[in-house]
């Protein structure tokens, strides 16, 4: 499975790309293959604050409904609004178009604490 480069991961299967001090934050190809089919993404509202381990919404699936997690903390500076009228916008592109938040963060070291793209591959492996 490709994993990007570009950006840190979570073992929850989220990834976060630093773009400046915002972070766009969505789930990996790994987890849209295993919800299969999505059919909502709940989305927090632009302001919100977001913990570091914390769940900032949820996707919901034909087959499971599991949390979204952030691995910084930060405020939501926007929410992909797509995903309310196209939630599979996630398992056609979740690297891309199907993004989740991005998030105004406070500490850009704190990405270092996630893993790499190596990192979480090897762990797909594992799995």
């Amino acid at each position: 499975m490709d994993v990007p480069t570009d950006r840190r991961y979570l073992n929850t299967h989220e990834w976060h790309k630093l773009d400046g001090d915002l972070c766009t934050i969505g789930i990996t190809q790994f987890a849209a293959d295993e919800l299969t089919d999505i059919t909502y993404v709940s989305l927090p509202s632009a302001g919100h604050e977001v913990a570091a381990g914390e769940s900032f919404g949820e996707v919901e699936s034909v087959k499971a409904t599991s949390d979204l997690n952030c691995g910084v903390a930060g405020v939501v500076a926007e929410v992909n609004d797509k995903l309310n009228d196209a939630p599979e916008l996630v398992n056609q592109d979740p690297f891309g178009e199907g993004w989740v938040i991005k998030l105004k963060i406070s500490d850009p070291a704190s990405l270092d604490k996630l893993m790499s793209a190596d990192q979480y591959a090897k762990q797909l492996e594992d799995a």
